[in-house]
């Protein structure tokens, strides 16, 4: 039986987005008000015939109008149910869907909920394990909750901010910018157009700043320590604050963050992004890296920017329309902590604790800037091709010790075709993928030899005469399960 799709709260959102009233949208699909209403309140199912007319009307394609969203609120909502905070048994997958079909601003509320109280007993426990340290008088229900709210608006959005992106390209093709002289023709362009000077400046009385702008002497003031791709990428930044804040406004505007510190952080965010269109624009990006099969060295020869830049970029590439491969990236330091993450994929990271042991990323830190390729298998069976390179940001004398992260890239294994780093593998011979998951804490594999702890919800089997290659043993209805 064909699955019914309510999705209405989806088509509420984009005819809102457009400013459209139900009557001017019933006209457009040709349906009756009445019926349109009932689509939006998910009294009836939207068919093919009316999903085909909406992606007409809006200029979507019907596969990231059915899965994105949804797909990462499941997921989300999943890892946040496991924690012992809920208790009871795991909630099943269709439960779970229905849940967000029905009310998916409920479904963030109670992510949102969970977040802050996970960021709240944390700091309160590190507040216990040493008081000396504490910080009289701070604000334990706002331990970096911002940073965590903010990067759950560019998840959702699926890391593509629509105006950015095309302001960015149209400016790319109006200044006639070249990829070769991009460092040239961004400084000349500060100066023509918003009368700034760009000046590189030596570290002689230990300055931290990559970036200064005084706004007074219309000076923008760059690290001498920074390579190439990061002054065209801080430039840019600030053609994106100086140019375009009235787009990157609107849309914070929209957003509805819960405080100012969110709306901050998502302004650098924003102006980040726009950096990163601006120095790889969208057409010619996708053009490159559709013929290049993806080959991250190649592109960043090609557009003078830096590995981890040329990764990002690539996760983002999912106009309407005009849509590249689904690529996860995320960024690990040495310590497991991932500090920038994103999937386009069915691929969903940990939003809390470490990441799966047996992921190519943390390899990577044990043969630095060598890129490592993994044919890997979720527990959902799905395959995918993902990449990892340890990326250093230098610290620019012999006592600033250089900052290391590992870089991952990757995308579903049916996109092998695409993808240079495919060369070799067989997708089909699924023995040969290495068994990962999300994290330990909720990750279903009951026989991996690298858990770290068991899984919450499951019961454990202990035997003090039987001793397992595996960490744990679980049972689940009395019933003792595991490989010994």
């Amino acid at each position: 039986m064909q699955k019914k799709l309510y999705l209405g709260y989806k088509l509420r959102r984009l005819r809102e987005q457009r400013g459209m009233t139900q009557a001017a949208l019933a006209k457009a699909l040709d349906l009756s008000p009445s019926y349109l209403n009932q689509l939006e309140n998910n009294q009836r199912p939207l068919t093919l015939p009316v999903l085909l007319k909406v992606s007409a009307v809006f200029e979507v394609e019907l596969s990231s109008f059915i899965e994105d969203e949804e797909a990462r609120l499941v997921a989300d909502l999943r890892e946040a149910l496991a924690d012992p905070l809920f208790g009871g048994e795991p909630l099943a997958a269709a439960e779970l869907r229905g849940v967000v079909g029905a009310s998916p601003e409920l479904a963030r509320r109670v992510l949102g909920l969970h977040q802050a109280y996970q960021k709240l007993t944390e700091r309160v426990q590190g507040l216990a394990d040493n008081l000396d340290a504490q910080e009289g008088g701070s604000d334990l229900t706002r331990a970096q909750f911002p940073y965590e709210e903010v990067r759950d608006y560019f998840h959702y959005c699926n890391n593509y901010v629509g105006p950015l992106d095309e302001a960015a390209e149209k400016l790319w093709d109006s200044e006639r910018i070249h990829a070769g002289a991009l460092l040239n023709e961004l400084a000349a362009y500060l100066k023509r157009r918003h009368d700034v000077r760009v000046k590189i400046v030596a570290d002689e009385v230990g300055e931290t700043a990559m970036r200064s702008y005084d706004e007074a002497t219309g000076t923008l003031r760059l690290s001498a320590l920074l390579n190439g791709p990061s002054r065209a990428f801080h430039m840019a930044h600030q053609i994106a604050l100086l140019g375009f804040r009235d787009i990157i406004e609107e849309i914070i505007g929209q957003a509805n963050f819960s405080s100012e510190d969110a709306r901050s952080i998502c302004r650098v965010g924003l102006a980040n992004y726009f950096a990163g269109a601006l120095v790889m624009p969208y057409r010619a990006f996708l053009h490159q890296a559709r013929a290049l099969r993806h080959d991250v060295e190649q592109l960043q020869s090609r557009f003078g920017a830096s590995f981890e830049q040329v990764c990002h970029r690539l996760s983002t590439l999912q106009r309407p329309g005009a849509r590249g491969v689904p690529f996860y990236f995320v960024r690990v330091d040495m310590a497991g902590n991932i500090t920038k993450r994103h999937s386009a994929t069915r691929f969903h990271f940990a939003r809390f604790g470490g990441a799966c042991p047996l992921w190519n990323v943390h390899e990577a830190f044990g043969q630095p800037g060598k890129i490592l390729v993994q044919f890997a298998e979720m527990p959902d069976h799905t395959t995918y091709i993902g990449i990892a390179r340890t990326v250093t940001k230098r610290g620019g004398a012999y006592l600033r010790p250089s900052r290391q992260f590992a870089v991952g890239l990757g995308c579903e294994a049916s996109y092998a075709n695409e993808l240079v780093y495919a060369a070799g593998i067989d997708i089909t011979d699924v023995k040969a993928a290495v068994p990962i998951g999300v994290n330990c804490r909720i990750c279903e594999r009951i026989d991996c030899q690298q858990r770290a702890f068991p899984p919450i919800g499951r019961g454990l089997s202990v035997d003090e005469h039987h001793r397992s290659f595996v960490p744990y043993l679980f049972t689940r209805r009395g019933a003792p399960e595991g490989v010994s």
